[in-house]
C-alpha cells in the first residue's frame, strides 16, 4: 500500500475565491492544444461551502503546466472578467426536453488534435441521470458547443453514466464507465478518434461464446461500487484511479492495457476514508472523500490526484485538493 499526501488546496479561501469560487469539486484535468492545463468542477457557490448565490455547473479553471507537480496555480477561467462563469447555456432548477434538470456535471475531458470534448451528466439531484452527452471545444477550453451526441441515462443498464476516456496510439479513445449511484461496477468501450460525438461508433468490450472481444455488448469487466473514474496512459502503462465507494477509499490500477484483466491488474489504494476529526491528510486519511483524477505530467514514480471533499452535514469543506505519490508497480 502506498499512501498519499497532501500538497496542496486547490480551490476555497484564498484559492479561488477572486474567480468567485468559494465551494466546488471534482476538477478533472487534462492538457488544452496550447499547452495549458484545463480543470472542470461541478456545482460551484460563490461562498465556501454549498448553497446559495452562483450556483453554477460545470465551471473551467485554467492552470500553469509547469505547475502541475508542485502545486497547481491557477491563471484564468472561463468567462469574461476574473469571475468563472458557467461552461454551458442552461440554468440550473429548469426543465429541458421535458424533464426536470438541477444540474449538469461533468465526468471527463479529452482532447484530440485541435480539439477538446468534455462528457457531461444532465440531472435531477445526485445520482438521477437523464441523459449525458458530448460537448467540443476548439478555443482549448475557453468556450463549448454541444456536439449533438447523447445517451439515455439508462444507456448499458445504466453503466454509461459516470465516464472516463483517454486516447490510445491505435487511433482509439478507450473509456470505462459506471453508473452514478456508486453502486455499480466498471465497463470498457472503445470508439475511433475521430468519431468520439458519433453514438454509434462505440463498441463494447464483452463476454461472449467463451471469450472476450470488442463488438460484444459490453460486460462488466469488475464487479464493485465504484463512482469517479479517471483513466490516463502514463510512462508506457494505463493507469485507473477511481473512487471505490464501497470500500470508502480511492485506488489506483496499473495495466498494461484498457483490456487488460482487471481483477489480476496490480492495484493499490492511496486514500483511506475516515471520519472527521480522525483527518490525517500527511498519512492519507481523508475525510468524505472522492474524485480522484491524474494530473497531467505525473509519472509513474510521482503521481498526482485531484481529490474532492465535502462535509455533507456543514457544506464546508467543500472542495477540490491536490495529493501526491506513486502509482502501483506493473505486475
Amino acid at each position: 500500500m502506498t499512501a498519499m499526501r497532501k500538497v496542496k488546496d486547490l480551490t476555497g479561501p484564498g484559492r479561488t475565491d477572486h474567480f468567485g469560487i468559494g465551494g466546488t469539486d471534482l476538477g478533472v484535468m487534462a492538457v488544452a492544444p496550447d499547452g495549458r492545463l484545463v480543470s472542470v468542477f461541478g456545482d460551484t457557490f460563490e461562498r465556501a461551502g454549498v448553497g446559495g448565490r452562483g450556483w453554477r455547473s460545470p465551471v473551467v479553471l485554467f492552470g500553469d503546466p509547469a505547475t502541475a507537480r508542485t502545486g497547481v496555480e491557477w491563471t484564468g477561467s472561463t468567462g469574461a472578467g476574473a469571475y468563472a462563469a458557467q461552461a454551458l447555456p442552461y440554468h440550473h432548477d429548469s426543465v429541458i426536453n421535458g424533464l426536470h434538470v438541477s444540474t449538469v456535471i461533468p465526468t471527463d475531458l479529452i482532447t484530440i488534435g485541435g480539439a477538446m470534448y468534455l462528457h457531461v451528466m444532465v440531472c435531477q439531484g445526485i445520482g438521477n441521470v437523464h441523459w449525458t452527452e458530448v460537448h467540443r471545444s476548439t478555443d482549448n477550453g475557453e468556450t463549448w458547443q454541444h456536439t449533438g451526441a447523447t445517451w439515455p441515462g439508462d444507456h448499458h443498464g445504466g453503466l454509461f453514466q459516470m465516464l472516463t476516456w483517454a486516447p490510445g496510439d491505435d487511433g482509439y479513445v478507450y473509456a470505462f464507465s459506471t453508473g452514478f449511484q456508486r453502486d455499480k461496477g466498471l465497463i470498457l468501450q472503445r470508439v475511433p478518434a475521430d468519431r468520439v460525438a458519433d453514438p454509434g461508433a462505440w463498441e463494447g468490450w464483452g463476454f461472449r461464446d467463451g471469450a472476450w472481444a470488442w463488438g460484444n455488448p459490453p460486460t462488466i469487466a469488475l464487479t464493485g461500487a465504484y463512482g469517479e473514474l479517471c483513466l490516463r496512459p502514463v510512462g508506457g502503462r494505463w493507469l485507473l484511479s477511481f473512487f471505490d465507494a464501497g470500500n470508502y477509499r480511492i485506488d489506483v490500477m496499473n495495466m498494461a492495457l484498457p483490456t487488460s484483466n482487471l481483477y489480476e491488474a496490480p492495484r493499490t489504494t492511496v486514500l483511506h476514508g475516515t471520519a472527521w476529526g480522525r483527518e490525517d491528510h500527511a498519512c492519507g486519511h481523508v475525510a468524505q472523500l472522492y474524485g480522484g483524477y491524474i494530473v497531467p505530467g505525473s509519472t509513474l514514480d510521482d503521481l498526482h490526484l485531484v481529490v474532492s471533499q465535502w462535509n455533507t452535514e456543514r457544506n464546508w469543506p467543500y472542495r477540490a485538493m491536490q495529493f501526491a505519490g506513486s502509482a502501483p508497480a506493473a505486475g
